[in-house]
């Protein structure tokens, strides 16, 4: 069975996001492994809660995973400290001087004409696809199996759209030219993930992404981009976002992944689109009374957070291949292509996850936040990311706190 024919029932059958098995049937086995449970819901009983998990996340003097909890009153004292010292004024429903001057900002770093801040990028991208599939009359989206839309945000695009997935790629590898060259049927647009989370954060090749582009040009099929972790695609390229940009007709990026904001995104793409976005989002129920508080979470971070990137990315590099002088680890991709990678090993999730605690305890390195099973019995996996939180710790002894994870008991 060949995964591009695959309906979304059998997909999500086989995959066993229906019917709960991780092991995979049939010559689709190799194409489409399941997607494991996300990372930080280890099994049932299997951790500790999650204000005991932040307790001993607190206590550790570096972290191999992003995402560490902070304290929500400091972090709203730190926000209101930020707008004082800029001299900003409120918003109402996203209008005003600081929103749409960020707005610009973002569009302009992307290279397009305008952008409109999303509460989530759920409803961002749900918008974009609506409004490709009504000015085309096609309602069929291109997409990778792992994507957003089909695995995170329950079915949205169909239940309120009337949008239909086609499955144009592999599990394994990004979606390419090819995959659009060949779908099986007509497609009104592309949505590709830049990096592919569920692969480590693997990217197409300049040359690959170049003809992808150009492909769709030809087809006169809209290329919307899903960079919820675009920022850390830059350095793979070497190029500006608004180079890595250029040629898709729309992007949408995260302000909460990596840059660490209280939450929300931006949809960026032409002025007129931006526009009727906007009417989409106040239709979704998104314009928020003030949105200054999210925005100005965001804004403050930014710019530190995307200076430091290119750092992180040389870190995770060193670091991956420390783990993987452990020949009992397998690191995906290596080399890592961002800050973002994952890790694979033999044990079973609740052992590992009392080990995890140990290592935290005794060596004071978060080596992970959780184990999904994989479609190999005995193998689980785990998303690690290098960010700030990782700090002056030494490689060896963060690869040496990791593979401590090898001496759980089950």
């Amino acid at each position: 069975m060949n995964p591009r024919q695959l309906s979304r029932g059998e997909f999500l059958a086989l995959t066993g996001l229906l019917s709960g098995s991780t092991l995979l049937r049939g010559t689709a086995q190799a194409a489409t492994p399941p997607p494991p449970a996300p990372v930080g819901k280890a099994a049932a009983g299997a951790g500790p809660s999650r204000a005991e998990m932040d307790a001993l996340r607190r206590g550790c003097r570096a972290s191999l995973a992003v995402g560490g909890p902070t304290d929500a009153g400091d972090e709203l004292i730190r926000v209101g400290e930020w707008v004082k010292r800029q001299g900003l004024s409120r918003d109402f429903y996203g209008s005003g001087d600081f929103v749409q001057a960020f707005e610009k900002r973002v569009a302009d770093l992307l290279g397009f004409e305008d952008g409109c801040y999303m509460p989530t990028g759920t409803m961002g991208q749900l918008i974009v696809l609506r409004m490709y599939a009504d000015a085309s009359g096609n309602r069929r989206v291109g997409l990778h199996p792992s994507s957003h839309h089909v695995l995170h945000e329950s079915d949205s695009h169909a239940v309120l759209h009337g949008l239909r997935e086609v499955f144009i790629s592999p599990w394994s590898r990004p979606v390419l030219a090819s995959d659009v060259r060949e779908a099986r049927e007509p497609l009104g647009s592309v949505s590709v993930e830049l990096p592919v989370r569920w692969l480590g954060g693997q990217l197409q090749t300049w040359e690959q992404l170049e003809e992808l582009k150009s492909t769709c040009r030809d087809k006169r099929v809209k290329l919307h981009m899903d960079g919820a972790r675009l920022w850390e695609s830059q350095p793979f390229y070497g190029r500006s976002y608004a180079d890595i940009c250029k040629g898709f007709d729309s992007v949408y990026v995260s302000f909460y992944k990596m840059v660490g904001a209280l939450g929300g995104a931006m949809v960026l793409g032409g002025k007129d689109f931006i526009r009727d976005a906007r009417t989409w989002r106040h239709r979704h129920g998104g314009n928020l009374f003030q949105m200054l508080p999210y925005v100005a979470s965001a804004a403050m971070r930014l710019d530190d957070v995307l200076a430091r990137i290119p750092g992180y990315v040389k870190r995770a590099k060193s670091l991956t291949e420390a783990m993987a002088a452990d020949t009992r680890i397998t690191v995906l991709p290596r080399p890592v292509q961002t800050n973002m990678f994952r890790v694979f090993l033999r044990g079973d999730a609740a052992a590992l996850t009392r080990q995890r605690d140990v290592i935290a305890r005794e060596d004071k390195v978060w080596v992970a936040n959780g184990f999904g099973p994989t479609r190999v019995p005995g193998v689980v996996e785990t998303e690690l990311q290098v960010g700030e939180g990782l700090g002056t710790i030494k490689d060896a002894d963060a690869a040496r706190a990791f593979s401590r994870l090898l001496d759980a008991k089950a």
